[in-house]
């Protein structure tokens, strides 16, 4: 095996091992970038959905107030505004979800499914968390779930503490027998926030992707230069100062030196190699001379 191929041999071992490395550290480190920026969406969506609670409680549950008793308006509610909000959301990205889910809601279709239920255990059981997220796999693919605590506040206890305290048209529409009961400061339920990783994992995987790229560019126009370089340097005056030894070796001794100039190890070889030549010359020479 030549010079050449045991060099080239040696790049591309270096660069096989360069790109697994890079592969094997860049995947946990962009995953965990894509999970950030997931996170910090969900984020933004959970402000979104306080800022509507928060104003319809202050700005137009006052305003309904006083029809409650003959007509339950569902707009009067905070939870309700916030689901609205955010199904704007949910129509331009229909894997997105917002949930307001209970243990014990007045709307059955707030009931907490199985792992709702255990988030809203979780904040009964640490009442300090203040959000929890938890990463699922549904059929459409890992979603990244943010939940936060929904505590009972007075407010809330004016309906909600037992069906005689409830305005009758709330009863009439859901009935007295769920979403009653809640104590002060009690935890009921919990706000969820749900956004697929797909997206972000994608222009995770693309960025892995666009370094790989770049990564393997690199190398391949390294792996030029250097064997452009090698030849140059190392490979063709070896090849040249070879010929001329094995050239004398059998005898040429009018075969043309090879001289490198400069002061590194090839132009060290190539005077030596001339020396030598001289010498044999010489000692030939004297051979014959001495023979007649």
């Amino acid at each position: 095996m030549g010079l050449r191929a045991k060099f080239n041999l040696m790049l591309l071992g270096v660069a096989l091992a360069g790109v697994l490395l890079f592969a094997l550290a860049s995947a946990p480190v962009l995953n965990g970038l894509a999970q950030d920026e997931v996170v910090q969406n969900s984020r933004i969506m959970m402000e979104a959905a306080l800022g509507a609670r928060q104003y319809t409680s202050e700005e137009i549950a006052p305003l309904l107030k006083a029809s409650l008793a003959t007509t339950f308006h569902p707009q009067s509610v905070s939870a309700y505004a916030a689901k609205r909000d955010l199904a704007v959301v949910k129509s331009a990205n229909p894997d997105y979800a917002y949930r307001e889910a209970a243990l014990n809601p007045t709307n059955p279709d707030d009931l907490a499914v199985d792992w709702e239920a255990d988030i809203i255990r979780a904040f009964r059981e640490n009442p300090k968390q203040h959000e929890i997220i938890v990463r699922r796999a549904t059929p459409t693919g890992d979603t990244l779930n943010l939940a936060r605590p929904l505590v009972a506040h007075p407010a809330c206890l004016s309906c909600h503490s037992n069906p005689a305290a409830a305005p009758t048209s709330m009863l009439a529409l859901y009935g007295p027998d769920h979403g009653f009961g809640w104590k002060p400061e009690e935890i009921i339920g919990a706000q969820i926030v749900s956004v697929p990783m797909s997206v972000a994992e994608t222009r995770a995987k693309q960025v892995r992707l666009l370094f790989l790229g770049l990564f393997i560019g690199v190398f391949a126009l390294l792996f030029v230069l250097l064997n452009v370089l090698l030849h140059a340097v190392v490979i063709g005056p070896i090849d040249r100062m070879a010929k001329t030894a094995e050239a004398v070796s059998l005898g040429e001794l009018d075969a043309p030196e090879y001289l490198r100039r400069g002061n590194d190890q090839i132009a060290r070889l190539s005077v030596a190699i001339n020396r030598m030549r001289r010498s044999l010359q010489e000692a030939l020479r004297m051979l014959t001379e001495g023979g007649a």
